[in-house]
């Protein structure tokens, strides 16, 4: 070590030293999200179902410009969908005037009890931002295996009783359709609503 000190000049030191400050910096995050940064991980909106308030078949295109939140869930679901989607009521409650630039798109996975009737009258329950889709298995099976969802729905007998079960975080896409974050904290006792605010901010400049 010594004679490598000798031989290096104080020009070749700050050198080494500007680029290993350098390298610190760039291992530091870009931006601190409250959710979990899916950026580059998990593919573009990108769908084909029916949204149930006017009956028309829509896709991405009919989102650009919005920040979307993408959750799948089911109307007879007990616990889990209305508090998740209270929970993104409240989120939206605190941005204000800018939640009007934001859409949540409800997505069935239980389409054959969930009639666009029920659909329409769950989703408006749930304020103005919220569009209830709805495809058939094929489309929800592309849709789902596209993001990873997980669900399953097992009828029981003649007694009408069924067996649900989905994942619950929720994807949100920024104005281009790009995937950006994955919030699972609105499900749970606990949500962050003042962080996933924060995050849809930063989105919606």
């Amino acid at each position: 070590m010594t004679g490598f000190a000798r031989k290096t000049s104080p020009l070749a030191i700050l050198a080494l030293v500007t680029v290993a400050v350098a390298s610190i910096g760039g291992c530091q995050p870009r931006s601190a999200w409250h959710a979990t940064d899916v950026s580059g991980a998990v593919p573009a909106l990108r769908l084909s179902m029916t949204r149930t308030r006017d009956g028309k078949v829509v896709s991405a295109a009919d989102y650009r410009g919005s920040v979307t939140m993408l959750y799948f869930g089911y109307t007879y679901c007990p616990d889990v969908c209305p508090l998740t989607l209270a929970n993104v009521g409240r989120v939206l409650k605190q941005l204000g005037s800018a939640a009007n630039r934001v859409s949540v798109l409800f997505v069935t996975v239980d389409p054959d009890r969930d009639t666009p009737a029920l659909l329409n009258q769950y989703a408006a329950a749930f304020g103005p931002n919220v569009d209830a889709l709805r495809g058939d298995p094929d489309q929800l099976a592309s849709l789902a295996r596209r993001y990873r969802v997980a669900y399953s729905v097992t009828p029981h007998g003649s007694g009408g009783s069924y067996e649900v079960t989905h994942s619950s975080g929720i994807y949100v896409f920024d104005r281009d359709g790009n995937a950006r974050l994955l919030v699972s904290s609105l499900s749970t006792g606990k949500p962050d609503i003042g962080g996933t605010a924060s995050d849809l901010r930063v989105l919606l400049r």
